[in-house]
């Protein structure tokens, strides 16, 4: 049980940024199988944005934004075994509700940090970083050699996924928005970079690859970018679809995938493989150990305090950012 207050992002109404109040409330009590937990940090993530326009609606309005955040657990519930006040946390839950500086969240989403790995590195990757996990351990298993296309490889899951594919020895090819963010993917795992606003990236793929395209595509834009996406693949690739932020996803005509070319579309939610993941720890510890190793370098590209979290959409909407963006609890 628990009488203590939270100070939270909430919103009343769906619609843009203007929306969010930062407010205090009464924290919500701890059940039997929950845990508290004082956060440190906490994770910006696209997904929010279409909670906070209600693209996914959540729970219940008024309610609060995120899902994404780490801290120090402060208290634990009656039937919980494996944390105690004390233990340094993460977790990315469908549960919605992460912005604010006191959660309670049932204990099967949480995961244990390495002393070595900060509050803000957690945040900054717990999501994208076990994003990641699924799609080189379970969407598309690819072998060294092979190549794959990263659309947006600067931003948050560009810079992770580009450092852990380059690390099992895949050919990265990213695409980037500006000279900067091309620096920044070249650094962080591209072998090659094209810059989508000057070059067209279907044509650019084929004169990189000698015209034989890419064994995979991660794109996360939707519409004519996923479309166009298919053009890139050689025969049995895979493309894979991680959200509409440019658009939404389009219909597609499945004679496009074969017979001739025999391609896969995939269409992977990170919540299901946190439900069904056999050890989300040890997915974790995976995740974690490559930081750790300097194999995976967390990039963060902003940090605001919680009240400034209208700011940090605003940031993210404008495609001006790189990496990864934290709030920080006052």
């Amino acid at each position: 049980m628990t009488d203590i207050s939270a100070k939270q992002i909430r919103i009343h109404a769906y619609g843009d940024p203007a929306c969010m109040k930062y407010e205090q409330v009464d924290a919500p009590v701890v059940g039997e199988d929950e845990v508290l937990i004082q956060q440190k940090a906490i994770g910006v993530n696209y997904l929010d944005t279409y909670h906070r326009r209600g693209v996914f609606p959540i729970q219940e309005l008024p309610g609060v934004l995120g899902v994404e955040g780490a801290g120090i657990v402060g208290a634990v519930g009656a039937n919980v075994k494996d944390f105690q006040p004390g233990d340094r946390v993460s977790y990315a839950a469908p549960i919605v509700g992460s912005y604010t500086d006191v959660r309670v969240l049932p204990s099967r989403f949480l995961v244990k940090l390495p002393s070595k790995i900060t509050f803000e590195q957690a945040a900054a990757v717990t999501l994208q970083g076990l994003t990641a996990h699924m799609l080189v351990n379970r969407v598309r298993i690819l072998s060294p050699g092979q190549t794959a296309l990263v659309h947006a490889a600067a931003g948050g899951l560009g810079l992770i996924l580009c450092q852990w594919l380059a690390h099992i020895g895949v050919r990265v090819i990213g695409t980037v928005g500006s000279e900067e963010k091309a620096k920044l993917a070249l650094s962080h795992g591209c072998s090659d970079v094209i810059l989508y606003r000057d070059q067209n990236f279907v044509d650019e793929t084929a004169r990189l690859t000698n015209g034989e395209g890419v064994d995979v595509v991660y794109e996360g834009l939707g519409g004519d970018v996923l479309d166009r996406s298919l053009d890139c693949l050689k025969p049995f690739g895979t493309a894979v679809n991680l959200g509409q932020v440019a658009d939404n996803l389009p219909s597609i005509d499945i004679s496009r995938l074969g017979p001739q070319r025999a391609l896969t579309l995939a269409v992977p939610g990170i919540f299901a493989h946190i439900r069904t993941c056999p050890s989300l720890q040890n997915a974790a510890d995976e995740l974690f150990g490559l930081v750790r190793s300097g194999v995976i370098k967390v990039h963060i590209g902003g940090r605001y305090p919680l009240p400034e979290a209208a700011q940090a959409h605003r940031d993210l909407a404008s495609r001006t950012t790189t990496g990864s963006l934290v709030l920080i609890p006052e």
